[in-house]
């Protein structure tokens, strides 16, 4: 089975939607899906705040990255933030995740970026167990945080 790659276009924002909602319903987090059609190709294309790499298999698309690039101060250069990673069930176990993992990490390298990374959820050992095989370390001296909704408004009102 090959697997290639494509950048999304504009025209994939249908499909972009149907990838987020797949990956909302593995991670039981389909009540916080909020993006459209109209909202992502805003920001994906009009915008240009991140993109989208779709894995094809046999002309299909069998899974996909949301990527974009963060900076670190102390690399003095890019690198790549991977902000979802998702493969369809019906093509899991074949590899695809590994190489859609690959290819950001060519395509940071290709770009003279300095880093890839990405979050994972606690509970979600299948995929930690995988990125640890792919050479990927925790943080563990580093937490995320997050300021939305409410919480942002009220701080960028301060």
């Amino acid at each position: 089975m090959a697997v290639t790659f494509r950048q999304a276009q504009r025209k994939d924002v249908g499909v972009i939607l149907q990838m987020i909602r797949a990956l909302a319903a593995y991670e039981r987090l389909q009540d916080q899906v909020t993006a459209t059609e109209a909202v992502l190709e805003e920001w994906l294309f009009d915008k240009k705040k991140a993109r989208v790499l779709f894995a094809m298999v046999e002309g299909r698309e069998a899974g996909f990255a949301v990527y974009f690039y963060n900076f670190s101060t102390f690399l003095g250069r890019a690198g790549i933030y991977l902000e979802d990673l998702f493969v369809l069930p019906e093509f899991r176990g074949r590899g695809i995740g590994g190489a859609i993992l690959k290819r950001l990490a060519g395509i940071a390298l290709e770009e003279g970026c300095g880093r890839l990374e990405w979050t994972c959820l606690d509970w979600n050992e299948p995929s930690i167990r995988f990125y640890l095989s792919r050479g990927a370390r925790p943080m563990s001296d580093w937490t995320n945080y997050r300021v939305e909704g409410e919480a942002l408004r009220k701080l960028a009102q301060e």
